[in-house]
């Protein structure tokens, strides 16, 4: 009975039916829908994420590893699609750079803070994560290469010429996708290991009972269909809610949205770096990016000729990719050096506090 009165992101569900009842009792009330819908988002990710593991812990290493990777970001991934429907395409944009930036700044930099102060030095595998950064700087410079295109040919470059180029670097990139799946999972997942060899099982990083397929599949679903109906209340509301608060609706897709959808892996890399498991926790944090960067970016590019008023293109704010090269260029270096400390995670989350005001001034 003592475990239910723990401290839990589970308690935020109780935002869930205030955000519907604001939905249709107050309509106006766009801070408070806005506010609602985004604390009843975290746990709802939280569930989804842990349906996910489940169901990956049964299908075996290989399957399970897929399901993982392509699963991970599943929340960030909903609330786009609803975002990308309703034709917000700069709030889509804004929080594929704040879950890039964030996972690699604020994630990593909270794992290095809370796991440097309880083991005072940690190691990890810099093989690996320096297979994972170099992917990482590659999709960056995909992400960047539409925003060259597009000012330097300002004036003499078509919408149309913009769309094309983004939809083959977007097949591009999920082709880079692929292959890293087969080298993470498949040829050399070897690389990926540390001392804790590989994962821990769900029941261990999360302290519970290893869920039946029935049981994981029906909240893996409900999860999503309820996420699904937060993020049309959260875009719904947002311009208003931006404006009402002071911010401008860069500010709340970068930092606000971005932060709601990745809470969840927030709390397990840092809950893995407590227990010294690095390995896991930069697993986390990278491969949160990396799915971001070569799955989602390039998947919603496909998707938005099908669900869009009109493609979107990866045509990025000079804010956003000068956020999206800084937070590679930091995360390079620190895969290069196989160790951490609770100040060099203090420094990463000074660094994405200074991104974060800076985006908050942004008109």
């Amino acid at each position: 009975m003592r475990r239910y009165f723990k401290p839990s992101l589970y308690w935020l569900l109780a935002f869930l039916p205030f955000a519907v009842w604001a939905e249709h009792a107050r309509p106006d009330s766009h801070r408070f829908i806005f506010g609602a819908a985004c604390l009843a988002i975290i746990p709802l990710a939280a569930v989804l994420g842990r349906a996910t593991e489940h169901i990956a812990a049964r299908a075996g290493e290989g399957l399970g590893g897929f399901l993982n990777a392509t699963f991970g970001n599943a929340a960030e991934l909903i609330i786009a699609i609803v975002a990308l429907q309703a034709g917000k395409m700069d709030i889509v944009k804004a929080s594929l750079t704040g879950s890039i930036i964030g996972n690699c700044l604020l994630v990593l930099g909270a794992s290095f803070l809370a796991g440097g102060i309880r083991h005072r030095v940690q190691e990890f595998n810099h093989t690996g994560a320096s297979s994972q950064t170099t992917t990482l700087s590659i999709a960056v410079i995909a992400l960047i290469v539409p925003a060259i295109f597009h000012a330097a040919g300002k004036g003499r470059i078509t919408q149309e010429l913009e769309w094309d180029l983004s939809l083959a670097i977007a097949l591009v990139l999920l082709l880079v996708y692929v292959f890293s799946l087969i080298f993470s999972l498949r040829t050399h997942p070897m690389l990926f290991a540390g001392e804790e060899a590989g994962s821990a099982p769900v029941e261990e990083a999360h302290g519970e009972e290893h869920w039946s397929l029935a049981k994981s599949t029906v909240f893996l679903v409900g999860s999503s269909a309820l996420i699904a109906w937060m993020s049309e209340l959260l875009v719904g509301s947002v311009e208003q809610a931006a404006h009402a608060m002071g911010m401008s609706q860069v500010f709340v897709g970068v930092i606000v949205v971005a932060v709601v959808g990745n809470a969840a892996e927030h709390s397990t890399a840092i809950l893995m770096a407590l227990k010294n498991r690095m390995n896991l926790s930069l697993g986390i944090a990278f491969g949160s990016s990396i799915q971001i960067a070569i799955f989602v970016a390039p998947f919603l590019v496909l998707l938005s000729y099908a669900i869009a008023a009109h493609p979107m293109d990866l045509v990025f704010s000079r804010g956003e990719i000068i956020s999206m090269v800084f937070a590679a260029f930091i995360v390079n270096q620190i895969a290069a050096e196989g160790k951490s400390t609770w100040f060099g995670g203090l420094q990463l989350l000074a660094v994405y506090a200074i991104i974060a005001i800076s985006f908050y001034f942004i008109p």
